[in-house]
């Protein structure tokens, strides 16, 4: 079985035709009776209780008067038989005593808990997320979950904790995806959220990561690796640089001709360059006014 529309028609027509309908009725059936109840007449009395038999069948037919809201559909039961939903809003007719369940299609947000879960290194990490979602399908949000909504939340919370568990919270790697690189990621759980909601009618429209640290625990410890990550870094670039800095200086001093360095004196003025570039610290020059060898 599968969504598909209810029988419907306009409410204000059916409205009127009621009330026209009920008034005859019910003026056929008052007098037959006062007619009996005065002459005795029998055919009267018949036509009494035929009338007020069709009162009471518009009395039930009013119970099929539904009103639709926008973004909203109403799935509807006839004796715990599906018969359709209506998603068209409106005031509308449908078959009388029958059962309707009233399903909001309005786009939805759920935020996830702080989860503590190993990241794919086994660190400890709270993350948490943000899930938008709305209900395309009315029949498998009515009748193939028990509640929709708890389902979301439960399946958002496995697949954020399952997204934690295959990706480290920082690469080192190039090529390697780490629960920091945002739209990745956030594609990654928006895909793995839309087969796990399928089966209630839930279209999932996106996915975000909106909490991500290292547990408590080991935050300071992570801390002081990240900052060490980062002065090798940042020292690996210096170091790159000024090796092509000095570089080129031994090879313009040689094209030009402006002094004769012998091995020595090229390893000298290359330590010398490395230590004036590479240091953190103001460098105190020194005036060398003899001879290298003396």
């Amino acid at each position: 079985m599968k969504l598909r529309p209810a029988l419907h028609v306009n409410g204000f027509l059916v409205l009127v035709a009621w009330l026209v309908l009920t008034l005859v009725f019910g003026g056929v059936a008052a007098l037959g009776y006062i007619a009996m109840a005065q002459h005795h007449n029998v055919p009267a009395l018949i036509g009494a209780i035929v009338a007020s038999f069709f009162v009471l069948v518009l009395l039930l037919s009013a119970t099929g008067l539904i009103v639709v809201n926008p973004n909203e559909a109403q799935v509807v039961q006839f004796f715990g038989r599906y018969i359709g939903s209506v998603s068209e809003p409106g005031f509308f007719s449908v078959l009388p005593l029958t059962d309707r369940e009233r399903i909001s299609l309005r786009v939805r947000n759920f935020e996830t808990q702080k989860l503590k879960v190993n990241d794919a290194d086994g660190n400890p990490v709270e993350i948490a997320a943000v899930v938008v979602y709305r209900v395309v399908d009315s029949f498998k949000a009515a009748f193939a979950v028990d509640d929709y909504e708890e389902y979301v939340q439960t399946q958002s919370e496995a697949a954020v904790r399952h997204l934690a568990t295959t990706h480290p919270y920082d690469s080192h790697d190039e090529g390697r995806t780490s629960l920091r690189d945002g739209a990745e990621v956030a594609e990654e759980l928006t895909v793995e959220l839309r087969d796990r909601t399928e089966l209630a009618g839930i279209e999932v429209l996106e996915a975000r990561i909106t909490h991500l640290a290292y547990a408590p625990e080991i935050a300071q410890a992570m801390l002081v690796r990240q900052q060490a990550a980062q002065v090798v870094a940042a020292r690996t670039q210096i170091v790159e640089g000024a090796v092509g800095m000095v570089g080129l200086a031994l090879d313009r001093l040689t094209e030009q001709g402006v002094v004769e360095l012998d091995e020595e004196r090229r390893a000298t003025m290359v330590s010398n360059l490395l230590v004036v570039l590479c240091g953190d610290r103001a460098i105190q020059p020194v005036v060398n006014t003899g001879s290298l060898y003396n």
